[in-house]
């Protein structure tokens, strides 16, 4: 082998070292990042009582119109609906369409067998709604207001529909079905 040879033969094994190197940091740095994306812990008693006061918000503009939410699906749905047809919530009360999420949750987690939990991401810190032990996760508190502050009529029943059959799905089927 001649010094040329060999001199070639020293650089292509260094590049491919650095190559080596280079593709395990990115790989280590991908995995510590998609960790740190999915941290998910459940509510403590400050984000009870906050969502607590949500519902109670909501309830407030409802019963001043003579009517309450009752945890049936199609009456609070519809009962959502007329806050917002309304005008008693305008598309720019962010706080208030926010809060009409956590009722919309509510009737979610009921009917998915779904629970509130804290989901921790690049983004911040988000109340969400997770099927059981799964990575499947609604977050309805801005679901209404994501879509209201920038005239997006769609229907609440709309999207509850959307948010129902996103999960339906990866429920078990019902024993004699």
């Amino acid at each position: 082998m001649t010094n040329r040879q060999s001199g070639f033969s020293k650089c292509t094994s260094f590049c491919l070292l650095i190559c080596i190197i280079l593709v395990q940091s990115i790989a280590l740095n991908q995995k510590t990042s998609s960790s740190e994306l999915n941290l998910v812990s459940g509510l403590n008693s400050l984000d009870k009582r906050y969502m607590e006061a949500q519902k109670s918000l909501v309830d407030e503009f409802a019963r001043s119109m003579g009517q309450s939410f009752n945890g049936d699906v199609d009456h609070d749905i519809e009962l959502l609906q007329l806050l917002l047809d309304s005008k008693k919530i305008k598309n720019n009360m962010t706080p208030e369409l926010q809060a009409m999420g956590f009722v919309l949750g509510d009737l979610l987690a009921n009917e998915l067998d779904m629970h509130w939990v804290i989901y921790k991401d690049h983004v911040g810190r988000s109340r969400a709604l997770r099927y059981k032990r799964s990575n499947n996760f609604l977050f309805p508190v801005t679901m209404i207001s994501r879509r209201r502050e920038v005239n997006n009529l769609t229907s609440v029943a709309k999207i509850y529909e959307k948010a129902f059959n996103s999960i339906s799905p990866l429920r078990d089927p019902l024993p004699f079905n």
